[in-house]
């Protein structure tokens, strides 16, 4: 394995290293001494998402208590959310975030960029953040009217875009028509108004490139994904932390996320880390659609999955948490697997310990999940980014700022071979197809009736 640190070893002794497509009992070098026990497992370091700001409401974590607690909860890459506000500038937004980013973070990151409005400087600003940022996916809303959303003919167009350039289209898919309809005609003020206005079909139906979906949150979704995927669409659907926790009261039927996750219906845990007060919370009170969403998930994301995983395999686990996302994001083998090479992000887990989550065991204190107060089994005992020990037992070892940003590359095999693949299928189907009869000058369009005569139009046409 590689690494950018001074080459000081570690060892490691006894237990399993777990990949995506294997498990192997082995035992490998990277910095410093650490014996594991017989049955503990060596995976990935995870990747997935935080965000600073949203809905008017800043987070109460930073990007250096927010990769704390990543690097706590065996998370080593976090992709940050850049949300520009409307007309403002996508690169003045991505260099605000990166000058915030550097100093702070403490293990790798990326960002992705939001498209809150559309136009031309839009397009070409979205040309420059592909080809010298280091940015290779944008995320669009159907949702929060008169705030981040895009009409449909300027989400097609922005899709389109993301096509052209090799990028990652997020879409964040819900009726921002309906939301005003369900708040204001039917009276539903409470947070169920949300699953209502769910809009996966169209989201799926308007881009014709590979589209991934975010917030993925009911079985209803869930099926129109497995729908589309089954038809040869390139899709990728990604739900979060705090959905795999809910039993399904919240909506009209069980959610049953977990299971989807375990057959490839959905491919990506995400955090959807924004950690609020009460106080932010409480402005969608009596109207949902002024609630702040997001909930602090990245400290105990992996240890949710492990618990939820039922019939998911040590295997499934890490592609869900780690490998999954940098295929997608074009960061594997790099980060994901464990392989010689690789960045040298490790985890060693613990499947059989255990921990509380509770206010006093988070980095930072905030409004916590519906699991407040309760135990976890599966934890992660020791953190290694780029083969640097930055967690260990509840003990950071790593500096304010030490973590690296990492530029992301287009065009993922991951989903564009898929497309390109796809297309080639189509064409074949449309060369096999009879030639259509040459008619000119006048004939009679015929048309049986309901008693089985024949009448006749005069319709003089060309083809």
């Amino acid at each position: 394995m590689s690494s950018s640190s001074a080459m000081v070893r570690i060892l490691i002794k006894g237990g399993k290293v777990v990949n995506d497509d294997c498990t192997r009992r082995l035992m490998f070098t990277s910095r410093r001494h650490r014996p594991a026990g017989g049955e503990e497992l060596m995976i990935p370091g995870g990747a997935k998402v935080i965000d600073e700001s949203f809905m008017n409401a800043t987070t109460v974590d930073d990007f250096y208590s927010g990769t704390k607690a990543a690097l706590a909860g065996g998370t080593t890459m976090v992709i940050g959310h850049v949300l520009p506000e409307r007309n403002e500038s996508l690169l003045e937004a991505y260099e605000k975030c990166r000058n915030s980013a550097d100093s702070k973070a403490c293990c790798d990151y990326a960002l992705h960029i939001g498209v809150t409005w559309w136009g031309p400087k839009v397009r070409a600003e979205m040309e420059k953040l592909v080809r010298d940022k280091g940015v290779n996916s944008f995320q669009m809303f159907m949702a929060y009217k008169d705030m981040f959303m895009l009409r449909d003919s300027e989400l097609f167009q922005v899709l389109q875009h993301c096509k052209d350039i090799g990028a990652i289209a997020r879409v964040h898919a819900e009726n921002g028509e309906l939301v005003s309809e369900v708040r204001d005609l039917l009276g539903i003020t409470c947070p169920e108004g949300i699953e209502i206005s769910r809009s996966t079909h169209r989201a799926i139906t308007i881009a014709h490139c590979p589209v991934y979906l975010v917030n993925v949150s009911s079985m209803s979704a869930g099926d129109v994904v497995a729908t589309a995927k089954m038809q040869g669409k390139v899709v990728h659907g990604e739900t979060t932390t705090a959905h795999t926790v809910l039993n399904g009261m919240q909506y009209y039927h069980q959610t049953g996320l977990m299971h989807l996750l375990g057959n490839d219906t959905l491919n990506v845990v995400g955090s959807d880390h924004r950690p609020f007060t009460v106080k932010q919370k409480a402005m969608g009170k009596d109207d949902f659609t002024k609630i702040p969403h997001g909930l602090p998930g990245i400290q105990d994301r992996m240890s949710v999955i492990w618990e939820r995983g039922g019939k998911m395999d040590e295997n499934r686990f890490v592609a869900v948490t780690s490998s999954n996302a940098a295929k997608i994001y074009n960061l594997y083998p790099r980060k994901g697997r464990i392989i010689p090479g690789a960045d040298a992000d490790v985890v060693v887990w613990d499947p059989e310990g255990s921990k509380v989550i509770s206010v006093k065991t988070r980095c930072r204190e905030v409004i916590l999940t519906r699991m407040k107060v309760c135990a976890l089994p599966g934890v992660p005992i020791v953190t290694i980014s780029r083969g640097r020990l930055v967690y260990e037992n509840g003990m950071f070892t790593c500096a304010e700022g030490s973590g690296k940003f990492c530029p992301l590359r287009t065009f993922p095999d991951y989903l564009y071979k898929k497309m390109v693949q796809r297309e080639k299928v189509c064409l074949l189907c449309v060369s096999l197809l009879p030639p259509l009869p040459i008619i000119s000058g006048s004939t009679k369009a015929l048309r049986p009736s309901h008693g089985g005569e024949e009448e006749a139009h005069s319709c003089p046409f060309t083809i």
